[in-house]
């Protein structure tokens, strides 16, 4: 269980920490859209987090290009693709991962780390996200957002 607290100093950077209370861990958040994505270019976002899921302890550093293709193949998706460095392991790695938007405020999130693949489903009401993930695709975790 991780708990996070972020705040948007801009809306394209947003910092934070990151609580893990098995680890007695605490680690900085930061999410910078280095490019803005445009009709022709990707978002570029660079950021640190917790390492990846599974891991107890370190700090992870990502940098990855993301593009929604809804007005290429009108179907609502956004792939994305990067590379990470993680300090548990001290290693590079590929990263990427598919989010769909759904009628009815449903969104998908499946995503790979490098290691393992974890699929999410999630609903939105007003400032609430419910998400049910699926960490390595088989254990099953519920993550409950605010945004105020």
């Amino acid at each position: 269980m991780r708990t996070t607290l972020t705040y948007a100093l801009f809306s394209n950077l947003q910092v934070g920490v990151e609580y893990n209370p098995r680890a007695d861990d605490v680690r900085p958040l930061l999410n910078w859209r280095v490019l803005a994505e445009q009709r022709r270019r990707p978002a570029v976002i660079f950021g640190t987090s917790s390492d990846r899921i599974g891991t107890p302890g370190g700090q992870s550093f990502y940098l990855t290009v993301s593009k929604d293709l809804k007005e290429w193949v009108a179907f609502p998706i956004a792939p994305y693709a990067g590379v990470a460095y993680g300090s548990y392991e001290h290693r590079t790695r590929a990263i990427g991962g598919l989010s769909i938007s759904f009628p009815a405020r449903l969104s998908a999130l499946v995503l790979f780390d490098g290691v393992h693949v974890h699929p999410t489903l999630s609903f939105s009401h007003r400032q609430h996200v419910f998400s049910l993930l699926f960490v390595r695709s088989r254990d099953v975790g519920v993550s409950y957002s605010l945004t105020f």
